[in-house]
């Protein structure tokens, strides 16, 4: 068996349905993959109260990362007149499709980016999950039991016992 070309096996861009048009969203280069990586680690420690790398965050206010991660489809949505939230939620759709996976990218997009929608609360993931309502409690795994009590009376009471 050989490897066959990762051109043909990965699919390399996003499809973004905006006021019933589609807009195509490539694959970004490596280098700017790289970089939205690390824009991200450093605002999420810089968000943790961690102390942020400087550097990434100041090249990242010099490029206009926005039209970097949307490729092609940021000029084409420009000139479609696109208003800005859309434009902005198309663009950390692709961050998040660069940074983990398509599939978290359009469940950020079907939420309208609401992070109260991408994680459902208790008891909806009760309630999609029979396992929760089925599996019973195992007790305890250590396969011994406990001892009795001591009925002689406590501690001491036989052979630590003084002899008159």
């Amino acid at each position: 068996m050989a490897f066959q070309e990762l051109g043909n096996l990965l699919d390399d861009s996003l499809v973004l349905p905006i006021k019933g048009k589609t807009y195509r969203v490539p694959a970004p280069s490596a280098a700017t993959g790289l970089r939205v990586q690390a824009i991200m680690q450093a605002a999420a420690t810089a968000a943790d109260g961690g102390q942020a790398d400087k550097e990434v965050l100041a090249d990242a206010a010099e490029r206009d990362m926005y039209a970097d991660v949307l490729g092609t489809a940021h000029a084409e949505m420009v000139a479609d007149g696109v208003e800005w939230p859309m434009l902005k939620h198309a663009a950390v759709t692709a961050m998040v499709w660069i940074i983990q996976s398509k599939d978290r990218a359009e469940a950020y997009w079907n939420t309208g980016g609401d992070p109260s929608q991408l994680a459902p609360n208790r008891q909806q993931r009760r309630s999609t999950s029979d396992a929760a309502n089925k599996t019973r409690s195992r007790g305890s795994s250590s396969g011994t039991k406990p001892r009795p009590a001591n009925r002689r009376g406590g501690k001491g009471s036989s052979s630590g016992a003084r002899r008159k």
